[in-house]
């Protein structure tokens, strides 16, 4: 992607920087000299979100990080990304990342078994449908970096990894793929890599695995042909959002379809 607008960069790491602290619109806008109007504008633009949507993707994401990586009991966390009420925290969480903090911090212990376990899998192909009733999406996803492991990849309401994707599947490489009876609506194609040798704290917290995402939308309408999606896997730049949705937990949904 062009660097439109680089100032949006110096405000992603503003918001890097003070992620546990108060946080408004105007406040952001104000640390680039621009108006709250324009720099939404302009925020949308270079990151497929809004500032505040951004903002609050990235507490989350803090979470994430205090959940595996310090003492701090669930409560106390929600409290360090702002969230007084220990039930909101957990309901917010568990929308985005598909399972409660409680659960998450003690994913790890499953990470290696779902990763032995596609390791071993012979048959990657899910069973079709046995109709047809609405669209198919047929893409190829290639990478910037070879890697050696599995991919990723869903079609997701908002143009952000967060909760489960409405079509999902993983692939052994890269190449084709296909999204099979999709309903009619409007999707962001979003991927990202697994290498064999990662540690389950990769995984958990994919902070530097190869990504692709689409900011512009897949509309899909009744009785219309979508084009052949071309995606290509990068490393992580400063202005993708962040990987919210459990990877575990996407290897695991696919292993208990494929079985």
């Amino acid at each position: 992607m062009a660097n439109t607008y680089p100032e949006i960069e110096e405000a992603i790491l503003y918001i890097q920087r003070n992620i546990c602290e108060p946080l408004s619109l105007s406040q952001l806008a104000n640390h680039v000299s621009y108006s709250p109007y324009h720099f939404t504008r302009i925020f949308k633009a270079r990151t497929g979100l809004t500032p505040l949507y951004y903002v609050s993707s990235m507490r989350l994401q803090k979470a994430k990080d205090l959940l595996l990586n310090t003492d701090l009991t669930v409560r106390d966390v929600g409290m360090e990304i702002g969230q007084q009420s220990l039930g909101t925290f957990t309901t917010r969480f568990t929308g985005k990342v598909g399972m409660s903090p409680f659960q998450f911090r003690n994913s790890h212990l499953q990470v290696d078994h779902y990763l032995h376990s596609l390791q071993k899998l012979s048959n990657w192909h899910e069973y079709p449908p046995s109709f047809h009733q609405y669209a198919r999406i047929d893409g190829t996803i290639q990478t910037t970096q070879p890697f050696n492991g599995f991919i990723l990849i869903g079609l997701f309401s908002k143009p952000i990894p967060e909760e489960f994707p409405l079509y999902g599947t993983l692939l052994s490489s890269t190449g084709d793929f296909s999204f099979m009876n999709v309903r009619p609506g409007t999707y962001y194609l979003m991927a990202t890599s697994v290498s064999w040798e990662m540690q389950s704290m990769g995984i958990l917290l994919p902070h530097t695995t190869l990504r692709t995402r689409s900011k512009i939308p897949i509309v899909v309408k009744p009785d219309s042909i979508v084009p052949h999606q071309e995606v290509t896997l990068y490393p992580p730049k400063l202005d993708d959002p962040p990987i919210l949705v459990s990877l575990p937990s996407l290897m695991n949904r696919f292993l208990n379809r494929v079985r």
